[in-house]
């Protein structure tokens, strides 16, 4: 029972401080801070820290061949891409919808193994697409501005299939399978710091954080919906298992929106209520679906 409540504590950590990047991003945004370097920062930020953590506190090798490098780098690209278009989608779409919309990603790992490693397209996952296709179009319709709330959307899901391809990626890539999680996640962060460096030129276009606030919305950025999501749901998996860490993830897009409505004077309309719920839904069907099928 011990481990079952620290798995479920773990998992819901996870999915919560995965959902505070809102929280951080949007008040850099609005000083002025682009995408890019709010991005460096995390990334740099939490490259440093993790490095110092899984090498000295962990004991953790960090030693890899050239051939398990370039697959961590290629992955990297994926994984920091998708953060790259779920920070630009918050310029388009209210953050707490963008990080629903992300949420579809277990879905579009479905679609990619029926599709690419042969699994079988079952009822329930067509069901899964239909439920989700009409949560995002409540999300979509509704708002006077429809060409950006479009565009936002396009790019969120843009977020979520990048997210899904480094997922089957590292799952089913034989050179990197075997690599632990916590030295996976570090190379992830490490090679996905390439994007904002080549993005910002090598650096010479990186924005300096002129005030203890950025910094602090930095550091926030670095440690909750980095390096502790990626500790608690390491945790989480290994106690609790992938299928309901998967499903304590939807505290990530709830949390987001939460934020958004306390800080950032985002709407919760019933509409929009309908479409998260519809969302949600759909992308729990998917979760659990082996889960029922082996029970």
């Amino acid at each position: 029972m011990k481990r079952q409540t620290t798995g479920i504590l773990n998992g819901a950590i996870a999915a919560a401080s995965y959902g505070t990047n809102p929280l951080f991003a949007l008040p850099m945004y609005a000083h002025g801070i682009g995408v890019n370097s709010v991005l460096f920062y995390r990334y740099a930020i939490a490259v440093s820290v993790y490095f110092l953590w899984i090498k000295f506190v962990k004991k953790t090798s960090l030693k890899i061949t050239v051939k398990e490098a370039v697959w961590l780098l290629v992955f990297g690209i994926f994984f920091s891409l998708s953060s790259l278009t779920l920070f630009e989608a918050f310029k388009y779409i209210e953050a707490g919808i963008a990080c629903t919309i992300l949420f579809i990603y277990p879905l579009l790992v479905a679609i990619i193994m029926t599709l690419f490693f042969h699994e079988k397209l079952t009822k329930t996952v067509i069901f899964s697409i239909i439920l989700t296709f009409a949560g995002i179009t409540l999300l979509y319709h509704g708002k006077p501005q429809t060409t950006l709330n479009l565009h936002g959307v396009a790019i969120v899901l843009l977020s979520a299939l990048l997210y899904a391809l480094y997922i089957v990626g590292v799952k089913n890539v034989k050179t990197i399978k075997h690599i632990k999680t916590d030295k996976l996640s570090f190379y992830v962060m490490l090679f996905g710091l390439l994007v904002y460096v080549y993005n910002l030129d090598f650096c010479t276009k990186l924005q300096m954080l002129d005030s203890p606030f950025l910094l602090l919305c930095t550091v926030g950025l670095a440690l909750f919906p980095t390096i502790i999501s990626l500790e608690t749901l390491t945790i989480a998996i290994k106690l609790i298992g992938s299928t309901t860490t998967a499903i304590l993830g939807a505290l990530e897009p709830l949390t987001a929106i939460f934020f958004g409505v306390l800080f950032f004077n985002e709407q919760l309309t019933l509409r929009i209520s309908i479409g998260v719920i519809l969302i949600l839904s759909g992308v729990f069907l998917v979760i659990t679906r082996k889960q029922i099928k082996k029970n």
